[in-house]
């Protein structure tokens, strides 16, 4: 073994999240295996216990104050 982290990889808009169903934007990758993908909301309700418990957390949630690309005016 390395020690090397393993490539992240991006969370999709079909990860949803394991308490709602919602699109998620948190993993949390247990030390132990495994993970658990929560919604903006749900992930600020777990993630401070998950990462005090050693999980590696990703947040993506700052996606959602991204402002959307617009359409070619052709394409409206």
């Amino acid at each position: 073994m390395t020690g090397a982290l393993a490539p992240i990889k991006p969370l999709t808009a079909l990860d949803r999240c394991d308490r709602c169903g919602a699109q998620a934007y948190i993993r949390a990758t247990l030390p132990v295996g495994g993970e658990l993908l929560f919604c903006a909301h749900h992930g600020r309700q777990h993630v401070a216990v998950l990462r005090d418990k050693g999980a590696e957390i990703q947040d993506e949630s700052a996606r959602l104050s991204e402002s959307p690309a617009s359409a070619p005016e052709d394409e409206r």
